[in-house]
């Protein structure tokens, strides 16, 4: 039997979200904070999900690492992580992983949006802006404008 939205309980709630995609402890109390009206029955439940392995932040981590990899430096996955409660040891986790390859996703985004180098300093400027938009840090976009300036 299929119940309403309005009927489902908390428990109920939180597993439907789960069955969609991961989510940090922080963000799933986010979402069930409306639905429920003292703080310590959530906390009690996301404790027990934890327990079980239901809710997992090394999960979503490596899931939200796995999906901005190839477009997004570490600046900006390490700012996204933890704006979705990632805590720091999460996050130092999977840093390694993000840097890895951090050189090689920063030329495949530039050369995808730009492919030619700055004519001028004001498209170096603007090159330079897009790449610290996507979180890639100066030293990597320094690399990436120079060695395609000498090319």
């Amino acid at each position: 039997m299929v119940m309403a939205n309005d009927a489902m309980t908390i428990r109920e709630r939180a597993l439907a979200y789960l069955a969609r995609r991961e989510h940090t402890r922080a963000e799933l109390a986010r979402k069930l904070a409306p639905y429920c009206e003292e703080r310590g029955e959530i906390d009690a439940l996301l404790d027990d999900f934890t327990r079980h392995g239901w809710l997992s932040e090394e999960r979503y981590a490596d899931m939200l690492v796995t999906a901005r990899q190839g477009k997004y430096g570490s600046r900006r996955i390490v700012h996204e992580l933890r704006e979705k409660g990632v805590s720091e040891e999460g996050i130092a986790a999977v840093l390694p992983e993000v840097r890895e390859n951090e050189l090689e996703t920063a030329r495949a985004v530039w050369a995808k949006k730009f492919g030619t180098p700055p004519a001028d300093a004001k498209e170096k400027a603007k090159q330079m802006r897009f790449l610290a938009g996507r979180g890639f840090g100066q030293e990597i976009i320094f690399k990436i404008l120079k060695g395609v300036e000498e090319s």
